[in-house]
């Protein structure tokens, strides 16, 4: 009875080490690394130190981000399609700042209102593979620590 016991106790803890190994250790994520920082994207929740939600409603947006059609207008431009992306650009480490996508605003979080035109505090050129304009919202935004834009240094993918 007491191997049992032992068994139904371990086999949910090797489940969630294979769950959250098999997160962590994605190179999947969006990630920028903004000096000797590097900002991801990631879908365990509990690990983001910034959660950001969107809106459509502009009355409920704490952070305006535009997206644009020219690069040279851009506060923060991705595009990846190229030839690849810098090698070991986006290294996980202490400074890792980690930031995810929520649903509902969590706990006075950023709540970022995405549009095309008007006023923003960030504009964004996106042409990707691999991110969506919202993940390049998410990660321009957490990279401030979801606060009203900073002067940002030139990052990489």
């Amino acid at each position: 009875m007491l191997r049992f016991k032992i068994l139904a106790s371990v086999v949910p803890l090797l489940a969630a080490a294979v769950f959250a190994r098999g997160e962590i250790g994605s190179v999947s994520h969006p990630c920028i690394a903004l000096g000797e920082t590097s900002v991801e994207l990631t879908s365990l929740f509990w690990t983001a130190g910034v959660h950001v939600a969107f809106t459509d409603d502009l009355s409920r947006a704490t952070v305006r981000v535009q997206i644009t059609d020219d690069p040279d207008a851009a506060d923060f431009a991705v595009v990846d399609d190229g030839l690849g992306s810098e090698p070991d650009s986006c290294q996980v480490n202490p400074a890792t700042r980690l930031v995810t996508i929520a649903t509902e605003p969590v706990d006075g979080g950023p709540v970022i209102y995405l549009s095309t035109d008007g006023p923003a505090d960030y504009r964004i050129y996106v042409r990707s593979k691999s991110f969506s304009q919202r993940e390049a919202a998410a990660l321009i935004v957490g990279a401030n620590g979801g606060h009203r834009p900073l002067p940002l240094q030139a990052a990489s993918l």
